[in-house]
């Protein structure tokens, strides 16, 4: 949640509506065998600088080496390009468990989802699905059945969705509250995503990796979702919203019986735990980090605490809080000086075309010694009546900061808490925010599970930390020699 790349880049809603529309134009669309077009590759060309941004930005270095040449050698096994240099394969600097695609040979991972991996082969599967929805022109068929069903692109059902409704300003209204948390990228069908999966154990087997490699990653991907959730307090059942990939746990075994029976045993699995030593897992101290229900960012000094019963998703631009209650965002607007027009800039934005959207009063206050100026508004969006709030903060002459927080109508309240928390931070408590990296160790004699779990840089579950980030079930023990992944504090 950098102030550079926020104000740098374009909203993740208009991102995503420009990405769509530039996949979903007239004419036919190529099969899946046929190779890149060289209008996919102009697509894929133009957008890719905005998902970059959206995204964290390209990694580089011999993390980021290691994954784009796995990437590019899984990648020619689909046909779709003559060489490597065909194919841009990308590991983005974002703390959700998330791997995508678009047309003209773009494929991205992200470093938390590479950490959640054990072995080449693993992330030879995640790379390979990936190619395969470009492939199977996946997302231009999405695009093809929007347009066709007059629905809003690719846009998924969002938790905002579901409280506003499907009228206009409750579509305007949720993409405002989607902007930069992150969860506003495409999603595929059910059918589309097992295609995806089918395809990628085919290029695993072309390359000699072991094609179990697909189930055994989804395994591990639906195990964290799970853990995430009973963290965070909500329920396990992933809502589509919040992922591209929905609901890997009932893929897991259908894609080990498309495995069953193909050659291919290569998994790599030393080469891997070296290739991703020390890489950057969670929270990027750059762009701020949740610390339990707190979310503190260092290197813009400030600090705020969620109401109790929310989770929250640090995105690049802005940090969603999400539960029952309603939802809110934390974010940056341009400020000019005057908190008044800001907050009437927000309320405007949040309205668009479909609704002049402003507030029935402006307050202004101090907030833990900060100025602070907010509003709210009631909003029928044709099916119920919900509460918008504004409320931002100056933390210099030429920042300011605010939340935008939606509840069904007379429950605002449920953010008081969350609004008056907010406050600057010392240089003493910036600088104890130490970021957490992937550190591989090897068992030794007398290790355990629960052991090596004590290691891990969490104050609580360690030790169910520790079986999923090493793919390890309920009952499986460790063997001395054998390497394994830590998460540690390191700078």
């Amino acid at each position: 949640m950098k102030t550079k790349r926020i104000l740098a880049s374009v909203s993740a809603a208009a991102m995503s509506l420009a990405l769509t529309g530039c996949m979903g134009g007239g004419g036919s669309i190529p099969s899946a065998s046929a190779p890149i077009t060289q209008t996919e590759s102009q697509q894929g060309a133009e957008a890719h600088p905005k998902l970059l941004a959206e995204f964290g930005g390209r990694m580089t270095g011999v993390h980021a080496d290691y994954v784009e040449r796995v990437g590019k050698n899984i990648a020619v096994q689909s046909g779709l390009g003559n060489a490597r240099e065909d194919f841009t394969v990308s590991l983005v600097n974002s703390s959700v468990n998330n791997a995508f695609a678009i047309p003209g040979g773009y494929i991205y991972t992200t470093r938390q989802l590479v950490g959640l991996m054990n072995n080449e082969a693993e992330l030879a599967a995640v790379l390979g699905h990936e190619v395969g929805h470009v492939a199977a022109r996946h997302s231009q068929r999405r695009q093809q059945a929007a347009q066709r069903n007059s629905i809003l692109g690719v846009l998924g059902a969002i938790a905002s969705g579901v409280l506003l409704g499907d009228s206009g300003i409750g579509d305007t209204l949720s993409r405002g509250f989607l902007q930069g948390s992150q969860l506003l990228t495409l999603r595929f069908s059910r059918s589309q995503e097992l295609e995806a999966d089918e395809l990628g154990i085919r290029y695993l087997t072309n390359a000699g990796y072991d094609p179990q490699a697909m189930s055994t990653v989804l395994r591990s991907l639906a195990l964290q979702n799970s853990l995430d959730a009973q963290l965070q307090g909500r329920n396990a059942t992933i809502p589509e919203w919040a992922s591209t990939h929905p609901d890997p746990a009932s893929r897991v075994s259908t894609a080990s019986q498309k495995a069953r029976g193909l050659s291919g045993t290569v998994t790599n699995r030393d080469t891997f735990l070296s290739g991703i030593d020390g890489l950057l897992y969670g929270d990027d101290p750059a762009q701020g980090v949740i610390e339990g229900q707190r979310f503190i960012h260092p290197e813009l000094g400030f600090s705020f605490t969620s109401p109790n019963g929310f989770y929250m998703v640090n995105g690049t631009r802005a940090v969603s809080i999400n539960g029952d209650g309603g939802q809110a965002q934390l974010t940056i607007a341009r400020y000019d000086g005057n908190l008044e027009t800001y907050v009437r800039s927000v309320f405007s934005a949040l309205g668009g075309n479909q609704q002049q959207l402003t507030p029935s009063s402006l307050q202004r206050t101090t907030v833990n010694g900060l100025p602070a100026v907010y509003g709210t508004a009631r909003v029928n969006t044709g099916q119920r009546t919900v509460d918008v709030a504004v409320f931002a903060y100056e933390l210099a002459p030429d920042r300011a900061y605010h939340f935008q927080a939606i509840t069904p109508s007379g429950r605002m309240s449920t953010f008081t808490p969350m609004f008056n928390s907010m406050r600057r931070i010392t240089s003493a408590e910036a600088s104890a925010v130490i970021p957490r990296r992937i550190d591989v160790v090897t068992v030794g004699r007398g290790d355990t599970v629960a052991t090596l779990a004590r290691r891990m840089a969490y104050d609580r579950a360690q030790v169910e930390r520790f079986r999923v980030l090493n793919g390890l079930g309920a009952n499986d023990t460790l063997q001395a020699g054998q390497k394994v992944k830590i998460v540690v504090r390191a700078r």
